[in-house]
C-alpha cells in the first residue's frame, strides 16, 4: 500500500474529500518526516495540527486542494510565526499580518507546516542563509537546492509537504525545481497579487508553484492567483482553471528553441544540452513544429537588468543598527544600488521595458520557447558562494543561470520540467515559456510533454 506521501497534492485532496483521511492525518505524517536538507527555517507543528484539526467537517465547495499540507517561503510575511527573510538581521521578527500569498494558501483551506529555507531577501541562486543550514537537493545531500526557493523545492522533492509555493525574480523557481527534479512555475506578471507590501516596484518577481507534477502545481496556480483591490496592475483572468487546463491537448504548436546562454558567456555541460535535446525531440514526436532561432535578447540588457536588481535589494533594508548582520553580497548589491540616482535607476526600467518589448514582438509568432532551465546539473554546497569576493559570487550566478532572468524581464510565464537524468542521478530540467497571459496553453503542453515521458513516480534516495 502506497504511503501517504506517495500520493500527489491533488490525489490528498480527493482523499481528504471522501473522507479516507483526515488534514489531521495527513499533517501528522508529513511533520514525523525529518528535515535532512535543510528544507525548513522555521516548523509549527503545534499550529498546524491545530489548524488542520479546524478544517473538519469538509465543507461541500472544498477546493481541490482542501486539507493539503503545504509550507510558505520564509519571504512571505505569516502573522505570529517567526518570518527571517533569510537574513541574520530578521532572525527574530513575527508579523502581526500575513501577506497575500500566505492569506489565498489559508482560504483554500491548505495546511502550513512551517517556513521553507530562503536565502537572504531572496537573492541568490542558492540557499545557504546565516539562520539555517543550507538547502540541498535530495538526489545528492552534497549539492545545492537552488534558490531562493530552495527550502520551498527540497520540502517537496524530498517529500516533507506534497506542494509548495515560492517566489521568483530572475529564476528563483525554476532553478531549484531543476536541480531537484520538480515542475517549477513562475506565470505572468501580475497573475498573483503582490498585497500588501508591493514593495516589487521592477515588475521581476512574481509568487508561484512548486511541485511532483504539473497538474499540481497548476492546482496550486489556482489557489494563488487573483487580484486584490490595491493591485497597481493585473493579469486578465483565465476563462477556465488552470488545472482544466491541463487536460487540453494542444496539437500543431510553433514552438521556438535557442541554447545559447542569454546573460553569461559561459559553455554549457553537455547534460544540459542533451535535455534540450530530447525535449526537442519528444515536442516534434507530439506533432508540433520546433525551430532554432537566435537569442531573442541582446546581451546590452544584462547591465540594465543588474542595475534594477541592485536596486530592488538597496530596497530591502535591515532593521537599524543591524547592518553588520547582513551577507557580504547583500551589503555589494546594496552599496551597488544606492550608487544609482534616481534618474539612473528610472532610465534603467525604461531600457529594460524596450528590451522586453523587441523581445515579445520577436517571439510573438511562436506558441511556447524552449531552452535548458540551467547551464550545468546541481552543483556542490558552496560552488556559487564566494564572501570574499561578492562580484565574483555575482558572475557565478549568472554563469549557473544564463537564461531563467529573460522571462522575468519580459513577464512571460515559464516553467522547468525534470525530463533528464544525469548518469550520477542528478535532475536536469528544461524550461519552456509562453506569451504573456497564456499559462492555460504554457500548463496544457506540459502537462502533454509530462504524459508522454512521466517523472512522478522517480523518488530520491530517501524518499
Amino acid at each position: 500500500m502506497a504511503a501517504l506521501h506517495d500520493l500527489t497534492a491533488l490525489e490528498q485532496g480527493t482523499a481528504v474529500r471522501r473522507g479516507e483521511v483526515s488534514p489531521r492525518e495527513l499533517a501528522a505524517h508529513y511533520l514525523e518526516r525529518g528535515d535532512e536538507v535543510g528544507a525548513f527555517i522555521t516548523r509549527t507543528p503545534e499550529l498546524a495540527l491545530t489548524r488542520a484539526e479546524s478544517l473538519l467537517p469538509v465543507p461541500d465547495d472544498a477546493g481541490p486542494l482542501y486539507g493539503v499540507p503545504t509550507a510558505v517561503k520564509d519571504l512571505n510575511m505569516t502573522a505570529g510565526v517567526r518570518t527571517t527573510f533569510g537574513s541574520a538581521a530578521y532572525a527574530d521578527y513575527v508579523p502581526d499580518v500575513s501577506d497575500g500569498i500566505t492569506q489565498s494558501i489559508e482560504t483554500a483551506g491548505m495546511v502550513s507546516l512551517g517556513k521553507t529555507n530562503t536565502p537572504e531577501f531572496g537573492s541568490p541562486c542558492y540557499t545557504e542563509p546565516d539562520v539555517a543550514p543550507p538547502a540541498v537537493t535530495p538526489w545528492d545531500r552534497t549539492r545545492m537546492a537552488g534558490g531562493s526557493s530552495g527550502g520551498a523545492a527540497a520540502a517537496v522533492a524530498a517529500g516533507l509537504v506534497p506542494v509548495a509555493q515560492g517566489s521568483d525574480g530572475g529564476g528563483s523557481i525554476r532553478i531549484p525545481a531543476s536541480c531537484c527534479g520538480l515542475v517549477g512555475l513562475k506565470p505572468t506578471r501580475g497573475r498573483i497579487s503582490g498585497w500588501p507590501m508591493y514593495g516589487e516596484v521592477t515588475g521581476l518577481a512574481t509568487g508561484g508553484s512548486l511541485g511532483r507534477t504539473v497538474r499540481d502545481a497548476a492546482a496550486l496556480l489556482d489557489v494563488l492567483a487573483g487580484r486584490r483591490a490595491g493591485d497597481p496592475s493585473w493579469a486578465p483572468p483565465p476563462s477556465e482553471s488552470f488545472l482544466s487546463s491541463c487536460d487540453r491537448t494542444p496539437a500543431g504548436l510553433r514552438i521556438a528553441r535557442f541554447v545559447g546562454p542569454v546573460i553569461a558567456d559561459v559553455d554549457v555541460d553537455p547534460e544540459c544540452v542533451a535535455a534540450w535535446e530530447s525535449a526537442s525531440a519528444l515536442l516534434a514526436s507530439l506533432g508540433h513544429e520546433v525551430e532554432d532561432i537566435t537569442v531573442p535578447m541582446p546581451r546590452e540588457a544584462v547591465p540594465t537588468f543588474e542595475t534594477c536588481w541592485a536596486v530592488l535589494t538597496a530596497l530591502s533594508p535591515p532593521p537599524p543598527g543591524r547592518e553588520s548582520s547582513l551577507r557580504p553580497l547583500t551589503r555589494w548589491l546594496s552599496e551597488r544600488g544606492r550608487a544609482f540616482s534616481g534618474p539612473d535607476f528610472g532610465l534603467a526600467l525604461g531600457a529594460m521595458r524596450r528590451y522586453a518589448a523587441d523581445c515579445l514582438i520577436a517571439l510573438a509568432p511562436y506558441d511556447a520557447v524552449l531552452t535548458p532551465t540551467l547551464a550545468v546539473p546541481p552543483l556542490p554546497v558552496g560552488a556559487l558562494r564566494n564572501d570574499d569576493d561578492p562580484e565574483a559570487d555575482f558572475e557565478a550566478q549568472k554563469a549557473f543561470t544564463p537564461w531563467t532572468s529573460a522571462w522575468n524581464v519580459t513577464g512571460m510565464p515559464a516553467v522547468s520540467l525534470p525530463l533528464h537524468w544525469t548518469p550520477s542521478g542528478l535532475p536536469v530540467g528544461v524550461m519552456l515559456a509562453a506569451r504573456p497571459a497564456e499559462e492555460g496553453l504554457l500548463l496544457a503542453l506540459a502537462a502533454q510533454v509530462e504524459e508522454a515521458a512521466p517523472w512522478a513516480d522517480r523518488h530520491p534516495p530517501g524518499w
